[in-house]
C-alpha cells in the first residue's frame, strides 16, 4: 500500500537544473548592477568627503576672520582663478606639454633599454647602476647643473622631468620582462621559438601589467620633475608653467593666486593618475588578476 507522502512527492514532478540555477543573463545584470554601484561609490564618497573638507575650509576662515593673505577661503580662490584663467590657462597648458613630453620620453627610452637589459646581460651590468645614481640623486641638486650646461631653458626642465620618470619605468618593465615563467621558457625553446616570438608571446605579456604600474607612477612624477624644474630654473615670461606662477605670486604676496595655481596642479596629477589607471583597467581588465573585478 502506498502511503500518502510517497504519493504528495510522485504528484509534484522533480524540478530541472535550468529551473534551480540562475539564467545567464540574471548573473549578467547582477554583476552590472554591481559594477554601476562600485563605480558610484568610488565617485560619490571621495566627492563628498572633499566637498566637506571644503566646506569646513570655508566655515574656517569665515568665522575667524582670517585674512585672504594668511589661508584664503575656497570661494576666493575659485574666484581668482576664473578671473585669472587667461594667465593660469597658458601656465597650464605649457606644464601640461612639459609633463606629457617628458612622460613620453621616459616610456620610450625605458622600454628600450628594459628591452636591451633583458636580452642583453652586459648592457645591464654596465648601465643599470648608472640609471640608479640617476635616481637616487635628487633632482633638485643636478638641476641647477643642468641649467647651466644646457642653452635652452625648455631642454632642460625637459631634461629634469625625464630623469625623474625614467626610473620607475625602466625597472618595472625590467622585472616584468625577467618575471616570465620559466617553464613557459623552457617550452618556447623547446618548439624552437625565434627570440621575436618569445618575445611577442611571452615576454611581453608578462611585462605588460608591470609596465602599467610603472606608467601611473612615471606619470605623477614627471609632473613633480617638471614643476621642480621650473621652481630651480626661476623662469619667468609667457612661456612658463605653474611653478612660474606660484613664484610670481610668492614674491608678490598675492596667497589666492598661489593657491589657484597649485589647485591646477593638483588637478592635472590627479587627471593623470585617472588616465592611466582606466588605461591599465582597459588593458589589464580582461585577464590579469590585478585589474579584473571581483564581487565582494
Amino acid at each position: 500500500m502506498t502511503s500518502i507522502t510517497e504519493s504528495a512527492a510522485a504528484a509534484v514532478p522533480p524540478l530541472d537544473a535550468a529551473d534551480v540555477a540562475p539564467s545567464e543573463a540574471s548573473l549578467r545584470a547582477h554583476e552590472d548592477r554591481l559594477r554601476r554601484r562600485e563605480s558610484l561609490l568610488r565617485i560619490v564618497v571621495p566627492a563628498a568627503i572633499v566637498a566637506l573638507l571644503l566646506l569646513v575650509w570655508e566655515w574656517t576662515v569665515r568665522a575667524n576672520n582670517i585674512p585672504h593673505y594668511i589661508l584664503p577661503a575656497p570661494s576666493l580662490i575659485l574666484k581668482t582663478l576664473f578671473d585669472n584663467w587667461d594667465t593660469l590657462s597658458s601656465a597650464l597648458w605649457f606644464t601640461v606639454k612639459l609633463t606629457l613630453l617628458a612622460l613620453l620620453a621616459a616610456i620610450v627610452g625605458g622600454v628600450l633599454l628594459a628591452i636591451a637589459f633583458a636580452l642583453f646581460k652586459w648592457v645591464e651590468i654596465g648601465l643599470f647602476p648608472i640609471a640608479v645614481i640617476l635616481q637616487v640623486t635628487p633632482i633638485i641638486a643636478i638641476a641647477p647643473l643642468i641649467l647651466i650646461y644646457v642653452s635652452s631653458t625648455t631642454a632642460a626642465l625637459l631634461l629634469c622631468a625625464w630623469i625623474v620618470a625614467f626610473f620607475p619605468i625602466l625597472s618595472n618593465t625590467v622585472i616584468g620582462l625577467k618575471s616570465a615563467d620559466s617553464n613557459l621558457r623552457d617550452l618556447f625553446q623547446l618548439y624552437k621559438a625565434s627570440p621575436w616570438q618569445t618575445f611577442r608571446y611571452l615576454l611581453a605579456p608578462s611585462a605588460l601589467p608591470y609596465f602599467m604600474a610603472g606608467l601611473k607612477i612615471a606619470g605623477g612624477l614627471s609632473l613633480i620633475g617638471a614643476v621642480v624644474a621650473e621652481f630651480t630654473a626661476g623662469t619667468a615670461g609667457k612661456e612658463t608653467g605653474l611653478a612660474s606662477r606660484i613664484l610670481e605670486s610668492s614674491f608678490r604676496t598675492e596667497i589666492p593666486m598661489m593657491f589657484a595655481a597649485l589647485l591646477l596642479v593638483s588637478l592635472l596629477g590627479i587627471v593623470i593618475f585617472i588616465v592611466f589607471a582606466a588605461l591599465s583597467r582597459m588593458v589589464l581588465g580582461h585577464w590579469h588578476e590585478s585589474e579584473m573585478r571581483r564581487e565582494r
